[in-house]
């Protein structure tokens, strides 16, 4: 081409993707790695054991950075997570992550320093990022119930210039009645009870009621479709009753902002935009009102009451289009199962087990302590104890000072040891039950045992 030889390549760069010949993305995933690491390098001199930066600080780098990095363009490359020399490569990068965030020694394993950390393994976090990728763009066959509620394309979308300018007033029954008060009164409202999705619409006249909707939703709905389905039906009334005002009164501040920003892209957005605009065309006027919940005003607390009589109704949904909240929720709970499954299989973490036995439960423990560096030396049993000291040469014996024939590790230091037999005593007392190596899950898994038990000395 123009005198020069054009040669075949064995990769090529296109947006960012590392494409090679055989669609291996080794190339990609080795670049993406390496560039992570780079990264964990500089943060390693501010971050020790004992000092540096704070573990909310690097939580913030690792999912606002790193993630970000690994996860680009995961839905093309995402196969390839399940070759275990593509997982050795993220395991490393991840593993450095990990043990800073929980304050770990070095030698701590994988299994460990992720549930310490509250991370999880970055090859099931791809795969859940490629599902939930497809998933917004049609392409992913679930099995949940119902269908992914997919956002309206733009171009089906009105002008700006031709659609109402909408907009909702906070009422409060304290000010003056309005001297154009709509002659129909429509009070919606969405409830979610034991699972159970409803919403309803009541209309009143003459401070009267006079018809009602009950509406049931599928049990994977959100409180917030609830709120717009009943908006909607609303609006779908208005279009064929007689009366030419109408007052719509919601508790639901997030659904009428949805309502009056005209940015949305939701499909029941859409659909109660359009149906406002038609009654405008029709000389309706229509008003729509946010009211506090629960405030003492009859026809919200009506429309409440109908709404939870809905969810239990004996009938077919007249919504089963579930939220995207829905679906990452479904994705999380299948990704923690893989990696509680790899987890309790695992040969390492055998002390975090005892403490930390379910991935599940370890999650929001581990939420709630955020570990300090001591704290991750006892449940990980690499610290300061001189069985570990000793497997280094570190120490000569790895015998306790209480007795030769005893080995100082961590359950003998929390179970048996006598020389911490006083604040043993103590927190068993406070706890009511004996500090042993089958209760320390339970006192792990209570709030209040587990304050007692880390707080004392």
């Amino acid at each position: 081409m123009g005198g020069v030889s054009v040669k075949l390549s064995d990769e090529i760069k296109i947006l960012g993707l590392t494409l090679d010949a055989k669609l291996t993305f080794n190339k990609h995933i080795s670049n993406i790695c390496r560039k992570a690491t780079n990264i964990y390098k500089q943060l390693a001199r501010a971050a020790r054991i004992g000092w540096g930066l704070h573990r909310d600080v690097i939580h913030i780098i690792y999912t606002a950075v790193i993630e970000p990095i690994i996860l680009y363009a995961a839905a093309v490359w995402a196969p390839a997570t399940k070759k275990l020399g593509i997982r050795k490569q993220l395991n490393s990068v991840q593993r450095s992550f990990a043990l800073k965030l929980c304050r770990a020694y070095r030698t701590v394993s994988l299994n460990a320093s992720l549930i310490l950390a509250g991370l999880l393994p970055l090859d099931l976090r791809i795969q859940e990022a490629a599902v939930l990728y497809e998933a917004k763009r049609g392409l992913f066959q679930s099995e949940l119930e119902g269908d992914l509620e997919q956002r309206v394309s733009w171009m089906s979308i009105p002008h700006p210039s031709k659609e109402p300018d909408i907009k909702f007033i906070a009422y409060r029954e304290q000010e003056r009645p309005r001297t154009d008060a709509p002659a129909v009164k429509i009070y919606t409202d969405g409830s979610k009870v034991d699972e159970l999705v409803g919403a309803s619409v009541s209309l009143w006249k003459n401070g009267a009621e006079f018809e009602t909707f009950k509406l049931k939703l599928s049990s994977c709905c959100s409180v917030y479709q609830a709120e717009l389905v009943a908006i909607l039906k609303a609006t779908q009334r208005i279009l064929c009753h007689p009366e030419t005002t109408y007052g719509v009164y919601s508790d639901s501040r997030s659904a009428l902002e949805s309502v009056a920003g005209g940015r949305s892209f939701n499909p029941l957005v859409v659909e109660i935009r359009k149906n406002i605009n038609k009654a405008h065309l029709l000389n309706k006027k229509i008003d729509i009102f946010w009211v506090k919940a629960h405030s003492g005003m009859e026809g919200n607390e009506r429309a409440d009451q109908l709404a939870k009589e809905a969810a239990h109704l004996e009938e077919a949904p007249v919504y089963n289009r579930f939220p995207i909240s829905h679906l990452k929720n479904c994705l999380r709970g299948n990704t923690i199962e893989k990696w509680n499954h790899r987890y309790r299989d695992g040969e390492t973490a055998a002390i975090t087990k005892l403490f930390l036995p379910n991935v599940a439960s370890a999650f929001s423990i581990i939420k709630q302590m955020k570990p300090t560096g001591l704290i991750t030396q006892m449940l990980t049993g690499h610290g300061g104890f001189l069985s570990y000291l000793h497997r280094f040469r570190v120490r000569q014996s790895a015998a306790c000072p209480c007795d030769d024939a005893a080995e100082e590790t961590v359950l003998h230091v929390l179970t048996d040891c006598p020389m911490y037999g006083y604040d043993r005593y103590n927190a068993e007392q406070a706890m009511g039950m004996r500090v042993t190596e089958t209760s320390l899950k339970g006192i792990m898994l209570n709030v209040r045992l587990r304050g007692i038990f880390w707080d004392l000395p």
